[in-house]
């Protein structure tokens, strides 16, 4: 059944003609953010693109009964100058993260499991950020971002859903074989840098209780992916490896690389204990690591990165000093000698725990406690300025709504991969908005004329 249509409002096509004249990719993007409501997601497309296995049946199951929300309605739109900062961004990023002096810093106050080396560079670096008045910015890094196998399969289920929107894109292309290939390209990459030219024959998926996570469908789609390009790979609980003198074995078969999703990101739980010891004498490559976690993720990191006299000393070169200051939103460490002072402006400041993830223990400082804000100070928290994130207008059962959006940047060694948006409501992004969930980017270029298309941001 083909996707259901909707033209923009009048007020919206006024406003897109307008920026489309002046050659405004950023406004074009907002325009087209705020009045195209359409829905480009043609969900039997995307099923179809799921079933490429026959084992693929129980895979769409899960995804319709029990994550319904996974997926959104509609694309997203950012301008192909957002796209471009937030490439340089991460570019900036990996220069900083190169250099002996932030390497030292910065492990100083590490697990020490972050401290063993390793040539891996660590695949699917997650950069997250919100569009602020001025532009994209930071706000966290995360070393197992999820999403991206999930993402490049949903570009291929997407199509140009209105007049207007085809004035200044054609419908997304069929890059996801691409990307599959780039992403197991990554992951031989990875066991390259370690083991040179021996034959990479074994992968485990590796996540605490896999069959309860949100994102085992992913977990289940990187299997088969890998096996379609000759890669043995099975999904594991930590647990369920053992490591010997002959290195490690998953149900007594040898696993040559662990592809890493766990949030113990130094190996600390007792059901890590054969990771650790792999990872500790190098009998198989993990990736991402806590080497990885440690240099770029742990979000006490984001306290140097917008602090310009702090990257000075540390020897960071001014272009790449202000490339920072751009977008990185000033965070501070909190303590609680700084209690007074935090608290009045904590309707300014967004508070995270330092190793946290996937938005838990985080608080919007306008919605604090007393009682919470005494288990922050007791705890090991930052706390950033707020950037509000931007919104995307979609119709969500005949009714408009706004939906926040957050951009996450895919990135292996510098480069990005993806782009793509979670589309929610509440404080922080989530997967239980209906018409919410991923949704892919495309990115407007800023320079359209008639039957000019954007292309993904990818």
């Amino acid at each position: 059944m083909p996707p259901k249509t909707s033209a923009l409002s009048r007020d919206a096509l006024a406003r897109l003609a307008s920026v489309l004249s002046a050659g405004d990719c950023t406004g074009t993007a907002e325009a087209l953010n705020a009045g195209c409501p359409c829905v480009s997601l043609d969900r039997q497309a995307l099923l179809d693109a799921l079933a490429r296995d026959p084992r693929d049946g129980a895979l769409q199951a899960l995804l319709a009964e029990s994550r319904p929300h996974l997926f959104a309605d509609a694309m997203a739109f950012v301008s192909a100058r957002h796209v471009e900062a937030m490439a340089a961004l991460v570019a900036a990023i990996e220069r900083v993260v190169a250099l002996p002096a932030w390497q030292e810093t910065v492990l100083g106050w590490a697990p020490a499991m972050a401290r063993q080396t390793t040539a891996a560079a660590g695949v699917f670096l997650g950069y997250d950020f919100h569009l602020g008045e001025g532009g994209p910015r930071l706000i966290e890094i995360n070393t197992n971002a999820g999403g991206a196998l999930l993402n490049a399969i949903l570009g291929r289920a997407q199509r140009a859903c209105c007049p207007e929107v085809a004035q200044v894109m054609d419908a997304l292309p069929d890059a996801a074989n691409d990307l599959e290939t780039r992403f197991v390209d990554m992951f031989r990459s990875e066991w390259r840098l370690v083991r040179g030219d021996l034959p990479l024959r074994t992968i485990a998926i590796v996540d605490e209780a896999p069959q309860g996570q949100y994102l085992l469908p992913e977990f289940l789609l990187f299997q088969r992916l890998f096996e379609r390009h000759g890669i043995a790979a099975r999904i594991c609980d930590p647990a369920e490896l053992v490591h010997s003198a002959e290195g490690l074995t998953l149900h007594g078969q040898p696993v040559d690389l662990v592809y890493n999703r766990l949030t113990d990101f130094a190996f600390e739980a007792a059901s890590s204990a054969a990771l650790r010891s792999a990872w500790l004498d190098g009998s198989a490559v993990i990736t991402p690591h806590p080497r990885a976690h440690a240099l770029y993720a742990d979000k006490r990191n984001l306290v140097l990165l917008s602090d310009p006299a702090a990257l000075r000393r540390l020897g960071v070169d001014e272009a790449t000093v202000a490339i920072l200051g751009a977008g990185v939103p000033h965070t501070e460490a909190v303590s609680p000698a700084r209690a007074d002072d935090l608290w009045a402006r904590r309707r300014q400041l967004f508070f995270k725990p330092a190793s946290g993830f996937g938005s838990r223990g985080t608080y919007r400082g306008d919605k604090l406690t007393r009682r919470v804000f005494g288990e922050i100070l007791a705890g090991d928290y930052i706390a950033q300025a707020l950037v509000p994130p931007s919104e995307r207008r979609l119709e969500v059962e005949g009714a408009p709504v706004d939906l926040k959006m957050d951009l996450r940047n895919y990135v292996y060694r510098g480069e990005v991969q993806l782009v793509t948006a979670r589309l929610y409501q509440g404080q922080t992004t989530n997967f239980r908005t209906p018409g919410g969930g991923f949704a892919p980017v495309l990115a407007v270029p800023c320079q359209v004329s008639g039957g000019a298309g954007a292309s993904p941001a990818s």
